[in-house]
Order: C-alpha cells, then structure tokens, then sequence
C-alpha cells in the first residue's frame, strides 16, 4: 500500500489538481446523465410496473445532470479565511495608495451658505 505523503504547508491545491478533480465530477456526472438514458430505452422495452414514474425519474436526471455538472465543473474551491484577509488588506493598500496619490488642492470642498439661501418657486394652479 502506497502511503500518502504528509501535508507541511496550508498551500491551496495546484490549479492543475483543481482543474483534474473538476474534469473528473464533469465526466461522472455525464456518465450518469447517459446511463440515464440507457436506463429509460432499456424500461420502455421491459415495461415495469410504474413505467412512467421511471421514466419521469430518469429524464429528470437528463435535464437537471448537465446543468449541475456545468455549475459544479466551473466552480472553484471556496477561498480560506487567509485568502481573504490578504485580498482585503492588499484592497485597502491600494486604495490608500490612490488617496496618497491625489493632491490636497484638488478637493473641492461643498460649501453651503445659509444667508443666500433662496425661496423655491411657487407654480400657480
């Protein structure tokens, strides 16, 4: 028996494992989704009892497989709660970054004067 080695770092998977694994749940979700086929040609010919129970059953599976094979093929691993912080605190460093970047006298400031204040309109009716 082939040991497995032991994991030392909290790496994320390699893009390439990741991709694998999906191309995997892809290909048996769409052997699933033939067999279903298969399995519906094979009943109409025995005719069993509860024909058309099997048979809502196995198009079921026909139509809702490869939309959850697509969904579940294009979604990657969720993103640790490291992942996260760094994301957020590499935001947050560009964004003071660009604050910096932004000279002081450039900001205009809103001024409201309350003594020129001016009566709205009134429209007759």
């Amino acid at each position: 028996m082939k040991k497995q080695p032991v994991l030392i770092t909290d790496a994320a998977r390699s893009q390439n494992d990741q991709f694998r694994s999906r191309q995997i749940r892809y290909v048996s979700m769409m052997s699933v989704r033939a067999a279903c086929l298969i399995l519906g040609a094979v009943l109409i010919s025995f005719r069993p009892p509860w024909l058309g129970l099997w048979l809502v059953l196995c198009a079921a599976g026909m139509v809702f497989l490869p939309w959850a094979a697509v969904l579940i093929a294009n979604d990657r691993p969720a993103k640790s709660k490291a992942e996260r912080a760094a994301s957020a605190l590499e935001r947050e460093q560009q964004q003071q970054a660009a604050l910096a970047q932004q000279p002081v006298d450039e900001v205009e400031y809103l001024t409201i004067d309350g003594e020129h204040w001016t009566e709205p309109e009134r429209h007759p009716r």
